[in-house]
């Protein structure tokens, strides 16, 4: 698996890298991008998923989906799913949910707590690791498929 990881100084870092990788999606067009995002709480998944959604052009604000499993960001032609795995008590809840819908042509979905959904979520495409480094974080992207490793051939 290609990898990358990088210093992300502060919150506004951390936007910007999310920014970063909306941009990248629209120029390759990638549909159906799937991002697991792994870290502990307060480590920035949240943070950097909203840089991805105001990237994609979401101007309003971007709140964790911590209750409600799932925000979702209609932004012609992206569907932007931010879901919150860590309150979910079984994978089976995924399936009552109808999680296999949202993963469909111009959908990019990222995850937070993706372990909690093992034996129901597809295969990611991309696997970022999100960790605190004194008053920084470090931030690792992992390719899982080709999406991934274009995704991070691009990483600046």
């Amino acid at each position: 698996m290609k990898e990358v990881t990088l210093t992300l100084a502060d919150e506004h870092a951390t936007v910007a890298m999310g920014k970063q990788l909306a941009n990248i999606t629209k120029q390759l067009n990638l549909d159906n991008l799937l991002v697991f995002l792994n870290g502990d709480l307060g480590a920035g998944k949240t943070t950097l998923t909203r840089g991805f959604v105001q990237g994609m052009g979401h101007t309003g604000n971007v709140k964790s989906p911590t209750y409600t499993l799932v925000e979702p960001y209609e932004l012609s032609p992206w569907h932007v799913y931010h879901f919150d795995l860590y309150r979910l008590a079984d994978p089976e809840e995924l399936e009552y949910m109808g999680i296999r819908d949202y993963f469909s042509i111009k959908s990019c979905s990222f995850i937070e707590w993706p372990e909690k959904g093992a034996g129901v979520l597809p295969q990611e495409d991309l696997i970022i690791n999100l960790q605190y480094n004194d008053t920084h974080r470090l931030i690792t992207l992992l390719a899982a498929t080709s999406k991934g490793e274009q995704i991070i051939n691009l990483i600046t």
